[in-house]
């Protein structure tokens, strides 16, 4: 459902969350090799992070990324429409777009009523859950953060 950008993404955020506020300006060598993620593609998806206000990046040899906002004021929803987009939450699952835009040309998608309420619940579920609701249980589950 989610793309590996996405997962990686909000992987990314969770490990600089469990550091937040003792360390800032983690090296994306750092954060990819404990995340076994690689690097140019961690790097790219944490930089659209940064552009979006959700990451601070600083370039030069002490240079890294660091959350630009309290781990308690980051949304999983927030992190998948940066990432991956709205279409994720608005669109059919089985035809291509929203399904809107579907019920004016073609039938509805034999699942709609079911997924469009299992699509309420899940985005419910992203937007209640923060980042620091995640780096506290990070603990708990194995291979979160490795």
């Amino acid at each position: 459902m989610l793309s590996n950008s996405c997962r990686y993404g909000i992987r990314a955020v969770i490990y600089l969350a469990s550091r937040y506020p003792e360390k800032s300006n983690i090296g994306i060598k750092e954060i990819s090799g404990d995340l076994k993620l690689p690097t140019p593609f961690l790097a790219k998806i944490l930089q659209q992070l940064a552009k979006n206000k959700i990451l601070s990046s600083t370039k030069g040899p002490n240079g890294g990324f660091s959350l630009l906002k309290k781990p308690e004021a980051i949304t999983i929803f927030e992190l998948v429409k940066i990432i991956d987009g709205e279409a994720f939450f608005n669109n059919c699952l089985i035809h291509d777009g929203t399904c809107a835009k579907i019920k004016h040309s073609k039938k509805l998608c034999p699942v709609h009523n079911d997924y469009a309420v299992k699509r309420e619940e899940l985005t419910n579920i992203f937007k209640s859950k923060t980042i620091a609701d995640l780096s506290k249980n990070a603990d708990n589950s194995e291979n979160i953060l490795i």
